[in-house]
């Protein structure tokens, strides 16, 4: 089949220059979430037709599989699937999603397609409570036979609660002649794609429809307002997908996920956490509150303390991290390794059972097994032009306040004394320290604060 997706709309009630379906739900653009939801049907075409935002909207969503047509002036849905039919296969049907309604799930669309079949109307419907704005379904014995926008609906057809979403399935031929004979005689002096469910019933062509599982798949977003209230409906729906998998949750409200989280079994989360691009968690791990964690794998076993920054890095099995830690790319950490508070890693390999629990920087570091690394160290890896590696070989220790001077290498076994500043390498087994020596001035006073002047 065809997928036109509408994408052309200014959205001014966002109040941003940014184009409003490029505005991001769950850390990528509301049209990627629609895009994504179409791929999944396995479409011949995806159409998307833009217009506000031009330029922008296309170097924004990334596809060799994507078509792109114009929309310029903008003159409602019918006059924007028009700008789309010369992309279109005349021989599968069409089916039309919209920019900026994110949540439609591919179950809710499979059943609407399934229900049309190759010659049918479909239509996406539901029914609401408070259905102000709305186009109203009106049927003749039970059969759909017109779609009444609300603004030119009178007060008894303002009292029919279920409405159409504006999402359809239909033959591309027939589709592209009822899109021919539309008219913008109406209040707004647009051309509606709605009025094609007349100019079908005219054509004795079957209308039929399909519900969604949840209203939220048919909400779109107008205002930040809106955006905000479907943030938390698709962590919701996240959420409540990770805890039915055996995630605990401290609270399902104060979690986001803005990419894929993976957990295994007995994984807990805390309050508070975000998790962006692909998080992978292994059985048994935690994550404690206020973490961002990105791009990273977690062991089975290991304790994320609160407030903990992980980006692009992998952490091994029982490791414990924070709080306060943030592991930058390319960290790789073994298992049992401990990465205290105020520690800093960058591009740097821990083997198993290493330590750095407080206050240091380590940076283009490789560091062995069993290593204990001192409060206060610093791998001084930037001469402000190049970056150099500091290695640091099994079961060394590293004396607190150590600055290790790259490129330079502790050997296996070996000890630096507190506060020493290493330029050159280490030997193993060694105890190798750089101090000035320490002296006691016996005639010194401590200075005495003069009194204040009387004025």
């Amino acid at each position: 089949m065809n997928v036109v997706i509408l994408a052309a709309g200014m959205g001014k009630r966002m109040r941003s220059d940014l184009p409003k379906v490029l505005h991001p739900l769950a850390g990528k653009p509301l049209l990627a979430h629609v895009v994504d939801c179409a791929r999944s049907l396995g479409p011949g075409r995806i159409v998307v037709v833009y217009g506000h935002g031009g330029e922008t909207v296309v170097r924004a969503i990334k596809g060799d599989d994507l078509r792109w047509a114009l929309q310029e002036p903008q003159l409602g849905t019918g006059h924007a699937v028009m700008q789309a039919l010369p992309h279109l296969d005349p021989e599968v049907p069409t089916l039309v999603l919209y920019g900026d309604v994110p949540l439609t799930t591919h179950e809710t669309l499979a059943r609407l397609v399934g229900a049309a079949g190759a010659d049918k109307l479909g239509l996406l419907t539901v029914e609401l409570a408070d259905p102000s704005g709305y186009g109203r379904i009106v049927r003749d014995g039970g059969r759909i036979v017109r779609v009444i926008e609300h603004k030119d609906a009178d007060a008894a057809t303002r009292e029919i609660r279920e409405v159409n979403t504006g999402i359809l399935v239909a033959p591309t031929a027939a589709l592209a002649r009822w899109l021919g004979a539309l008219s913008n005689d109406n209040a707004q002096k647009e051309y509606y794609l709605t009025d094609v469910v007349a100019a079908a019933v005219h054509d004795r062509v079957a209308v039929v429809s399909a519900q969604p599982a949840d209203v939220s798949e048919t909400l779109g977003v107008n205002s930040k307002r809106q955006l905000a209230e479907l943030e938390r409906l698709f962590q919701n729906r996240v959420a409540t997908k990770l805890m039915d998998d055996g995630v605990s949750l401290a609270d399902p409200a104060r979690l986001d996920v803005r990419g894929d989280l993976l957990c295994g079994r007995d994984v807990s989360i805390d309050v508070n956490c975000v998790f962006e691009g692909r998080v992978v968690i292994d059985d048994g791990a935690s994550v404690g509150a206020n973490c961002v964690i990105r791009d990273t794998h977690i062991g089975a076993g290991a304790q994320i303390l609160p407030f903990t920054l992980i980006e692009d890095s992998s952490i091994g099995a029982r490791a414990r991290i924070g709080p306060y830690a943030r592991l930058r790319p390319g960290t790789d950490l073994g298992e049992e390794t401990h990465v205290g508070n105020f520690v800093e890693m960058k591009n740097t390999r821990m083997a198993a059972r290493s330590k750095a629990n407080h206050l240091s920087y380590l940076g283009d570091t490789v560091v062995g097994e069993r290593v204990n690394i001192g409060a206060g160290t610093i791998t001084c890896n930037y001469d402000g032009a190049n970056k150099y590696q500091t290695v640091i070989e099994d079961d060394a220790f590293i004396g607190s306040d150590t600055q290790l001077v790259a490129p330079v290498r502790v050997g296996r076994g070996a000890t630096l004394g507190a506060g020493t500043t290493l330029t050159r390498d280490a030997p193993e087994h060694k105890l190798t320290m750089s101090r000035t020596q320490q002296t006691t001035v016996e005639s010194w006073k401590r200075p005495v604060k003069k009194p204040a002047a009387k004025s």
